[in-house]
């Protein structure tokens, strides 16, 4: 029997802005948060971290501080980003006094419709494949951010890229593990074992590694920009492309734009958090919180069965919504307003059942409703002006295909379009397709609080919305959040056109109690185990809106650092 919402359903309640924010913590952080005042950086590789705030020292905006760390993370953790893969930010703009989203992510090639491309047997398209290829937008979002919010020349922004692309620099651990699998899926990839095993093998952990490739065109897009980008940047790819299968044509460069989208919100307990609309998943982690506002996760408690169960389901309601509606707005009329809205998450609520796991989807609300690997980054400056971006290859090193006279690889984020005949994200020629990557940002009263976000494919909602219920309902400071045990579920329907038939399963880090873990098999959960690294890798910078002080955030599960000055 489905057990009854009242006796847990209490009211969200505003609060005031001041000495609540930001959360001072309750002492379980793995290493203390960062404070500074004039300017501060967190990203996933201390190096990548230190050419931004070298960037903000001499001037730089938060904007050259965020393109200077992720063009320095594009060359030291290929593993999950480059210019080869797709861009998107969520900025506080001072100036406007509102935050302000860009979608930097590609399109499919005009040439290649669905008919073109043979399944896999579950009916999606070929993952390490050509076929997956999409427009790789992260080049013409940074010079899009750049003439927008820019301070200093490009050529200096990018100057630590280059130079570390040149001499080389010493690997970190956990990339150099995640790169040493690479061989086995990407090795015999055109082009792969040329820029990325040197010498015949991945580099280990304290070699050097350097890409002079990678150094040449950093230096073309310093110097000729977006003429750089659609020039012999494109030219390069496009012959790459037609020496290999691929469905890549001029135009497609030529005709690409990065467009400055604004961003959806909801507001949970007081807070508003805000994500970019789709074709990104970001509007699942709102609707996440909108279906967790009405319960009392603190009572819970995060040592009960009740919390990590509701937690999953209230993930699997979104994620049937994800499945159904998320897709380019240019090409699908998408109901967005309905799907974030308050009353929608009270009709939707009504679907779970606080003492089973759901197997499969909820039902679709039409009386209602009619209508994989990844780097994230923040960085922010002395002007009020913050920066939440990623950017990713999708899965690892993407398809594993390289263009070794540009140093980078093709992403495969083309293989997130769905085969199926009328689903809103089906391929098309010119089309965006569904994207997990996001970046989220967090206000309040009109004041920004923190840039932050979360890698890891379709972990990353799921996230974002660990993370928003550690700081507003447990009252962890940003490191703890980030910190705190994480749950992962896996196995929802998707955009791709695969169904969810057996509940999926549920990944749990370990810390959680026996007895918990045991009521949670009882209710109907399959409980799995994988690797560290599958949780994501979360970052953040918080504001304190009464001094202005900056206060950094970076995941205990990667080589990352936050700093400032």
């Amino acid at each position: 029997m489905r057990a009854s919402l009242a006796v847990l359903l209490v009211l969200a309640v505003a609060l005031p802005l001041g000495a609540d924010w930001p959360p001072k913590g309750r002492g379980g952080a793995t290493r203390s948060p960062v404070w500074a005042e004039h300017g501060m950086v967190a990203s996933s590789q201390p190096l990548c971290t230190q050419a931004g705030v070298e960037t903000l020292r001499k001037g730089g905006s938060a904007v050259d501080a965020a393109i200077a760390t992720n063009a320095c993370l594009g060359l030291m953790e290929p593993t999950a980003n480059g210019l080869g893969g797709d861009l998107f930010a969520i900025l506080w703009d001072p100036g406007a006094g509102k935050v302000v989203g860009l979608n930097a992510s590609g399109r499919a090639p005009l040439s290649l419709t669905a008919e073109k491309v043979p399944p896999l047997p579950d009916g999606t398209i070929p993952l390490y494949s050509p076929y997956a290829w999409s427009v790789p937008g992260a080049g013409d979002g940074w010079l899009e951010l750049h003439a927008k919010y820019g301070k200093l020349p490009l050529a200096e922004v990018l100057a630590p890229a280059i130079r570390y692309a040149e001499d080389g620099f010493p690997v970190s651990p956990v990339i150099a593990s995640d790169w040493a699998r690479g061989p086995a899926r990407f090795g015999g990839k055109p082009g792969f074992a040329e820029v990325f095993m040197p010498g015949g093998r991945t580099p280990r952990e304290g070699e050097r590694f350097s890409n002079p490739a990678l150094a040449k065109t950093l230096r073309l897009l310093a110097t000729k920009k977006r003429a750089g980008w659609e020039g012999e940047f494109a030219d390069a790819i496009v012959a790459f492309s037609k020496a290999n299968g691929g469905f890549f044509a001029k135009e497609d460069f030529v005709r690409h734009r990065s467009t400055w989208d604004a961003p959806m919100s909801t507001s949970y307990r007081g807070y508003d958090v805000w994500e970019l609309p789709p074709n990104t998943q970001g509007l699942a982690a709102l609707q996440m919180l909108n279906l967790l506002e009405g319960f009392d996760l603190a009572k819970m408690g995060r040592d009960s069965a009740d919390f990590w169960h509701l937690m999953v389901e209230a993930k699997k309601v979104a994620y049937a919504d994800r499945d159904r509606y998320y897709a380019d707005a240019a090409f699908a009329k998408l109901p967005l307003e309905r799907l974030v809205s308050k009353e929608y998450a009270k009709e939707r609520v009504k679907k779970i059942d606080l003492k089973r796991a759901s197997r499969e989807d909820p039902p679709d609300e039409e009386a209602v409703l009619n209508r994989k690997e990844t780097t994230y980054l923040c960085a922010a400056d002395a002007s009020g002006l913050m920066v939440s971006l990623i950017q990713s290859n999708y899965t690892g090193f993407g398809s594993g295909y390289v263009v070794p006279s540009l140093g980078i690889g093709i992403h495969n984020r083309g293989a997130l379009f769905s085969l199926k005949d009328g689903h809103p994200n089906r391929l098309e020629p010119g089309k965006r397709p569904f994207q997990t990557i996001i970046p989220a940002f967090l206000t309040k009263d009109g004041q920004p609080l923190m840039a932050f976000g979360l890698m890891g494919g379709d972990m990353q909602p799921q996230g974002h919305v660990q993370v928003v219920v550690n700081l507003v309902d447990f009252g962890m400071n940003v490191q703890e959040a980030g910190d705190a045990l994480r749950f992962h579920h896996t196995g929802s329907s998707e955009p791709t056109g695969t169904v969810m038939k057996d509940g999926g399963e549920l990944f749990l880090e370990e810390g959680l109690p026996g007895p918990v873990l045991e009521e949670l098999m009882r209710r109907g959960h399959r409980i799995g185990r994988e690797p560290v690294g599958a949780y994501g890798g979360y970052q953040s910078i918080a504001r304190d809106p009464a001094t202005g002080f900056l206060l950094g955030a970076t995941e205990k599960r990667k080589d990352g650092a936050a700093a400032g000055f």
